[in-house]
């Protein structure tokens, strides 16, 4: 699930300025007025305020790594009295999608190297090959601003995979439609993250990377595990990397990055000993502030309660299958995906299991260990083979509900349902009771059958984005947006590489319309 809530606090600092405005009577410049040094004079805010007094003028533009990034550089005594720079992207006539706007504190564009005796504003998030109508709207300590409109031509963009700039567009986003986001990310195993409107139109994607299925977004940073390295490519096209040690004994990241307590939740294997079972929490620079084994966590338990644990718990074997982890707020806890088995929520200091749910007609319920930790579901169908999990904003579990039984169970023993579609769901649990129940199913008629990888998650407002990621026998991708009554928005449609989920192997929306950078 995307942090709306740090992404809430971020926003209330971009607020400061506005409430500044507001106690002290001064008229803020709305962005869009103005025009650039060499066309039209500035926009600036009333007379004796610092915006009224500033010599910034923009004296440069430079293309970025792709066509949808670019810098604006400008200079003046008055950069020294900046406190934030923020810049808007106007959308294409016909479009739906909101503006672009970002919004950065001068402490943030300083520790990237973008503030010195002048000022490195860098825009993304632009259309390729167009005429960009791009607004600079720069904050100072007084709450003044001064806003310079700053047009950007683009270079044309040929996606090299040749399909993330050629969806099909199944259902187009009408004007006018309530939709709780206006851009999101596709995760690609074929470069790097994507970044598509809620039109259909690629709005950021940079080289560097050669695939970022295992990836989460902080702040103007992705972060991308392969192996044990971890890259961070900024929206601004910057990438670096880091490693995560070695001495840890994991060998290599899979499946996906998630946000944690404290840092980032990633999935880890140990070789060939402990496949997909091992989960870690990093920071973006590889440092390992906790580890949840899975296989000990589950072998200790049911051996305290007299079960035969190596029966279950096979080490070189995928018997576990972890695609994702959630971090729970609500109870200090971690609910973790087992695509063959169930989803399972354990206490985050200890790693004491709380609940398991999952099909009870697959091996694991014949343990009576287990059993025994297995909520009653009440109402709907099980997660199955799910993934993209998540605590939704009233605080149940969501999850991308596969439909497809267990791959590694022992010979003879039940691999549980497969049901012929796929479905969004959400569960609202009662641990007194020990209970569940679907309260939340989205089945898009039945008509969507994408067994494996996918996600679904949702924003404030209770829209969804839903990804299937091999729909049609694994030939598509689809990307659909669902707005709070399960009505389809938008529903788009890519060519699926190789036949496998590389083309979009998770997404999540993206609040680009309102992106706060404060460190």
């Amino acid at each position: 699930m995307v942090d709306f809530a740090s992404l809430s606090q971020l926003r209330s600092v971009r607020g400061y300025f506005h409430l500044i405005v507001a106690m002290t009577g001064l008229a803020l410049t709305s962005c869009g007025g103005g025009g650039s040094a060499g066309s039209s004079a500035p926009a600036f805010g009333p007379a004796g305020t610092q915006a009224a007094m500033s010599d910034i003028v923009e004296y440069a533009k430079k293309p970025g790594v792709t066509p949808f990034i670019s810098f604006v550089y400008f200079n003046g005594n008055s950069i020294g009295q900046l406190a934030a720079a923020e810049f808007s992207i106007a959308p294409k006539p016909g479009s739906v999608s909101k503006p672009v706007d970002v919004w950065y504190s001068i402490a943030a564009l300083t520790a990237r190297g973008y503030v010195s005796s002048s000022l490195i504003l860098p825009v993304y998030g632009l259309y390729a090959g167009y005429a960009n109508q791009v607004t600079v709207a720069l904050h100072f300590n007084d709450g003044s601003t001064q806003s310079l409109s700053l047009p950007i031509t683009t270079a044309a963009y040929v996606d090299p995979t040749g399909i993330y700039d050629h969806p099909v567009i199944n259902t187009a986003r009408a004007a006018g439609s309530a939709l709780g986001f206006d851009f999101f990310v596709i995760k690609s195993g074929l470069g790097s993250p994507v970044i598509v409107d809620t039109d259909g139109e690629m709005r950021w994607v940079a080289p560097g990377v050669a695939a970022s299925t295992s990836s989460a977004l902080e702040g103007d940073e992705f972060v991308i595990g392969s192996l044990l390295t971890l890259y961070r490519l900024r929206l601004d096209g910057t990438l670096s990397q880091a490693a995560v040690p070695s001495s840890t004994t994991y060998t290599d990241m899979h499946h996906n990055i998630d946000h944690g307590k404290s840092a980032l939740l990633a999935e880890f294997d140990i070789g060939t000993k402990s496949i997909e079972s091992n989960v870690a929490e990093i920071d973006d620079n590889g440092t390992i502030y906790n580890r949840w084994d899975m296989a000990a966590i589950i072998s200790d338990y049911m051996t305290s309660q007299g079960d035969n644990a190596s029966a279950f718990v096979r080490p070189g074997v995928d018997w576990f299958h972890n695609n994702a982890t959630a971090y729970d707020p609500n109870d200090d806890s971690l609910i973790v995906s087992s695509r063959e088995n169930f989803v399972i929520k354990v206490d985050y200091r200890t790693g004491n299991i709380i609940w398991i749910l999952g099909d009870t007609t697959k091996y694991w319920y014949t343990f009576p260990s287990l059993r025994a930790k297995a909520l009653t579901l009440t109402a709907g169908f099980p997660p199955i083979g799910q993934h993209g999990i998540s605590v939704n904003s009233d605080g149940n579990l969501m999850l991308f509900n596969d439909g497809l039984g267990s791959r590694n169970q022992p010979v003879g023993e039940p691999a549980g349902l497969t049901l012929p579609y796929s479905a969004v769901s959400v569960y609202a649990i009662d641990i007194a009771s020990m209970t569940a129940q679907e309260v939340y199913r989205f089945t898009n008629g039945e008509s969507i059958d994408s067994e494996i990888c996918s996600s679904a998650y949702e924003t404030l407002d209770q829209s969804v984005l839903v990804d299937y990621a091999v729909a049609a026998d694994f030939l598509q991708a689809r990307l659909v947006g669902l707005d709070a009554n399960q009505n389809v928005i938008f529903d788009f449609q890519y060519a699926n590489a190789y036949g496998t989920c590389n083309t979009s192997w998770n997404a999540f929306p993206l609040a680009l319309d309102n992106l706060t950078i404060t460190n």
